[in-house]
């Protein structure tokens, strides 16, 4: 089973998990580079998930319906679904992909949207606009209260489950991780090897929760320098991990 990144718009990317013959895609803002990608390696689509409502996720969900009618839709039970006729999930519930022997569990994790899902399943994330490398979605219709226990629910799984976000963000938000913990080693090896990638137009993607633990400061909240840093900026004593992440968010919307 391969997982496969096809780009769409500025800095999106839709997966495609496929096993030569069966192919599965998450959140397909646009229809075609899924419809070339399954051309070009002869492969059915069987489903499609989404993780949350924005356009730029949903927006080749129908058109891709209309090629492949019996593909499966998946998509979260707390938003507008992208087309009729898709299963409705919420948190705890699982979906299964007999074709390509995979089962993802579903996570609520809102705080991007109110209902937004990750699916987790086989050492893999897909988690949507929720966690990126370095740092985490904006805050469009939850709170940091939410938001930050979505984060905290991610940050729980094992270190080596790998993370397939949906944009590359990642060398503006180790940017803005480095303004708010300048000395961290780890984050500073870590900026040399996203800037060797996207010097060669390479994806920074999948990255890893155990190195989103050691770099991205969404995370890292409990940490004295990062709870320093953004009490300076907040201009204000920060008490919470939960304060800590809404002062981090705020700043980083003005960046």
């Amino acid at each position: 089973m391969n997982v496969i990144s096809l780009r769409a718009f500025n800095d999106n990317y839709i997966w495609l998990i496929g096993n030569g013959r069966q192919a599965a895609v998450i959140d397909p803002g646009d229809a075609a580079p899924v419809s070339a990608a399954l051309a070009e390696r002869n492969l059915e689509l069987v489903a499609i998930l989404i993780t949350h409502h924005h356009q730029d996720h949903t927006g080749g969900v129908r058109e891709l319906l209309a090629a492949w009618p019996e593909a499966s839709l998946y998509a979260p039970a707390g938003e507008r679904l992208p087309a009729p006729g898709a299963t409705a999930l919420a948190d705890g519930d699982s979906v299964a992909l007999p074709g390509l022997a995979l089962e993802l569990q579903v996570l609520s994790v809102p705080g991007h949207t109110l209902g937004h899902i990750a699916y987790y399943g086989n050492g893999m994330l897909f988690c949507g606009d929720t966690l990126f490398s370095g740092g985490c979605g904006r805050l469009f219709e939850g709170t940091p209260e939410q938001m930050h226990h979505s984060l905290g629910r991610l940050a729980a799984l094992p270190d080596d489950t790998r993370v397939y976000c949906a944009h590359e963000y990642t060398q503006a938000n180790l940017a803005f991780c480095h303004a708010v913990e300048p000395d961290n080693p780890a984050l500073l090896n870590y900026m040399k090897e996203v800037a060797k990638l996207r010097q060669q137009d390479v994806p920074t993607l999948p990255s890893s929760i155990g190195r989103e633990k050691a770099v991205n400061v969404f995370l890292r909240t409990a940490e004295p320098a990062v709870r320093a840093t953004a009490q300076l900026q907040a201009m204000e004593e920060l008490n919470e991990d939960c304060q800590v992440f809404a002062a981090l968010r705020r700043w980083k919307d003005h960046f």
